[in-house]
């Protein structure tokens, strides 16, 4: 069964929720691990590296919002996918979310089979592999490593969240082609994740962040596109 390899961490501070949570997973043959508070999932996660994080975002102490950028901080957790839970009518900005380096963001209470939808369309993006060379120069002073998962630039690694790496890789492959909106979310985010537009411009301000603001052209109104330092 397609869930059979993959570990799923359940983060929440209410008990039924886990619970249900838990049960509907483990009913998919997925390997489930719990925790009810930031800091045991941050040390759950860093022991046992799972492919998927499901993380409330309203928690005492430590809320998912700070639970997820210190695990974005960890390089060993690169490759995990992080959605985030939150119930209706909750005042928290799904930009602030994908800010925060999550993947996806599902609305609760969710249906049983819906979730499992959502969540094996975001293993399912997870797995699909990267076609052409594993390493991308991009210009003089940056280079990705797709093998590896990191970038580059002039000599120092940068750890990147997961889509902002493949949005980067994307943009890279052919410099000087726009990539129009619809075909950045196809790419990165899949016809079976539903996000939202400014989403896209969250993650390109934050490698531009990363990698220098003259790397990445906005052509208005259509996408972006790769230019390179040396043609900016």
């Amino acid at each position: 069964m397609a869930g059979n390899s993959h570990k799923i961490l359940l983060v929440d501070d209410e008990p039924d929720i886990l619970e249900f949570l838990k049960y509907s997973l483990e009913k998919e043959k997925y390997s489930v691990t719990i925790a009810d508070n930031g800091a045991d999932a941050i040390k759950l996660a860093l022991a046992n590296i799972p492919d998927l994080i499901l993380l409330d975002v309203m928690m005492p102490d430590m809320d998912g919002m700070e639970t997820c950028t210190r695990m974005r901080e960890r390089k060993e957790l690169s490759n995990t996918i992080i959605a985030f839970l939150t119930a209706r009518g909750e005042d928290y900005s799904q930009i602030a979310g994908f800010s925060a380096g999550a993947d996806d963001y599902i609305t609760k209470p969710i249906k049983p089979k819906v979730l499992i939808s959502r969540i094996k369309a975001l293993l399912r993006r997870n797995a699909s592999p990267n076609d052409s060379a594993t390493v991308l120069q991009a210009n003089g002073s940056l280079k990705i490593d797709k093998e590896r998962y990191i970038v580059i630039k002039k000599g120092k690694e940068l750890s990147l969240p997961k889509k902002e790496f493949e949005l980067l890789t994307l943009l890279v492959s052919k410099p000087g082609k726009v990539f129009t909106r619809d075909v950045i979310l196809s790419e990165i985010w899949g016809h079976d994740i539903v996000v939202g537009n400014r989403t896209i411009d969250v993650h390109i301000r934050k490698l531009r962040e990363k990698i220098g603001d003259d790397l990445i052209q906005t052509v208005k109104g259509v996408g972006y596109k790769f230019i390179g330092a040396e043609a900016a």
